[in-house]
């Protein structure tokens, strides 16, 4: 995709289709001349203010299309740093049509998909990890998709990586100046100081690495896998979450013979619930396979909800907890499920020592009456407030960010085995040249290949 910065561009920037309001763009060095060309108010645009506000008509050859309100936004104070006119029309798709088509006539042409930011990062507006997560504001569905994108497009861990990036480029600098000064044997890089910065950025990108996994998930909504026997109250459990009969509910074991999964948002957080085949020995072969693809779901699952029937043995309970494999990573919920049925029970009790037993988090519940949900949904909330907290709310959400950040750690580790084995400066800067090209792949500060860029913002919106 070429994009070609010369051109004053224009595209629909509101959804397409009938409307109360829409809003073309244009921007590029011809913006206001365009619009002067057929926009009749009480002064010239190209005599205004940046930042006003401006009522008129769209008018060509004595025919009035539209009456407007014209968004002024001189160079470089703009979101391309070009100068932008927005104007705000009605929504009838022949009106916004016919606005276009005039812009056309008068010299712009229609904008690409994402060449709006794709111009505010080629200006300096935006760092490319910024104008990234437009397009993530753009495609957010809930309030954690929302705080990730907004906290990346203003800055975000693009500010860590600059700061890393810039304290690396001054010992890169003192190295080269002892490569200058060789014959000399001189040491200008003090190599306690320079380790330090290689262990604190090391420490840094490894956490990076390792948020991108809540971070996708944030993004795309939490598994959470309901894990259990067969009659234990799963599919109950899944259809009162999301209060609708989703799943079947029976008295039958083996009803449910695959996974049933639906999403809901709790609190701005997009959970996807995933109700599995009742875990059992079995001889049907059908059932075999759901309780397999159980176990998948299981290992894909960031948070597992373990429901058993509280009338269970309380030490059978932790013995067939201790036989799931459960990952490092994942957070388990043991919710000891139809505490309605039961009258001489101390629920509490049960709850400590099987928690005692299994380290775990227990809590009774009634699926069938929806007792203690609420505190269910409480402390699944609770579980993402957690990881945020650990990451402070970095997370990175892009695969390319991702591999780029993988690349760096390893020219990273390179570089401080070199500093244990005292190498010489010639080879230090080679890893130290490797580890900043892999860092500046993820801002842009580095030239990009243009096919890779058109690539980035070819994923935009027409008028983003």
């Amino acid at each position: 995709m070429t994009y070609t910065q010369h051109d004053t561009i224009v595209a629909l920037s509101t959804p397409l289709g009938e409307g109360a309001l829409g809003v073309i763009r244009l921007s590029g060095l011809l913006a206001i001349d365009i619009v002067d060309a057929f926009f009749i108010g009480k002064k010239k645009i190209k005599d205004q203010q940046s930042h006003t506000l401006h009522f008129g008509k769209i008018v060509v050859q004595d025919e009035i299309i539209d009456e407007v309100v014209v968004s002024v936004f001189k160079n470089p104070h703009s979101y391309t740093g070009e100068d932008v006119i927005e104007m705000s029309c009605h929504g009838s798709p022949f009106i916004l049509k016919s606005i276009i088509d005039i812009c056309q006539q008068h010299g712009a042409r229609l904008a690409k998909p994402g060449e709006f930011t794709m111009r505010a990062f080629l200006n300096g507006k935006l760092d490319l990890s910024q104008a990234e997560a437009v397009a993530d504001i753009i495609a957010s569905e809930n309030k954690a998709q929302h705080e990730m994108a907004f906290k990346q497009m203003r800055g975000g861990y693009s500010d860590v990586i600059a700061s890393l990036r810039n304290e690396l480029i001054e010992f890169a600098a003192l190295i080269e100046l002892e490569l200058d000064f060789s014959e000399e044997d001189v040491e200008f890089a003090n190599r306690e100081k320079f380790m330090q910065l290689i262990l604190k950025m090391k420490q840094t990108v490894s956490t990076l690495i390792q948020s991108f996994e809540m971070g996708n998930v944030l993004k795309h909504g939490i598994p959470v896998a309901i894990i259990g026997e067969p009659n234990a109250g799963k599919s109950t459990l899944l259809n009162k979450l999301l209060h609708e009969e989703k799943a079947i509910v029976s008295d039958i074991a083996g009803t449910t013979r695959d996974f049933i999964e639906d999403t809901i948002q709790i609190e701005g957080i997009q959970f996807r619930f995933i109700d599995t085949a009742g875990i059992r020995q079995t001889d049907d072969n059908l059932e075999a396979i759901g309780i397999a693809r159980s176990f998948q779901k299981m290992k894909s699952a960031k948070i597992i909800l373990f429901i058993v029937d509280i009338q269970k043995d309380y030490k059978q309970i932790v013995n067939d907890f201790k036989q799931l494999a459960i990952l490092p990573t994942q957070h388990v919920l043991i919710l000891l499920n139809k505490s309605d049925r039961i009258v001489d029970c101390n629920a509490y009790d049960i709850e400590e020592a099987i928690s005692t037993l299994t380290g775990k988090k227990v809590m009774e519940i009634s699926a069938f009456t929806g007792r203690n949900l609420d505190r269910l949904t409480h402390e699944l909330v609770n579980i993402v407030h957690a990881e945020k907290l650990q990451h402070n709310g970095l997370f990175v959400t892009n695969a390319r960010h991702l591999s780029a950040l993988q690349e760096t750690l390893l020219h990273i580790q390179q570089i401080e085995l070199g500093l244990q084995d005292n190498i010489s400066g010639e080879f230090l800067s080679i890893d130290i040249k490797m580890a900043l090209h892999s860092l500046g792949i993820i801002t842009g500060v580095i030239e990009l290949d243009k096919d890779i860029l058109g690539t980035i913002f070819g994923k935009f919106c027409i008028g983003k």
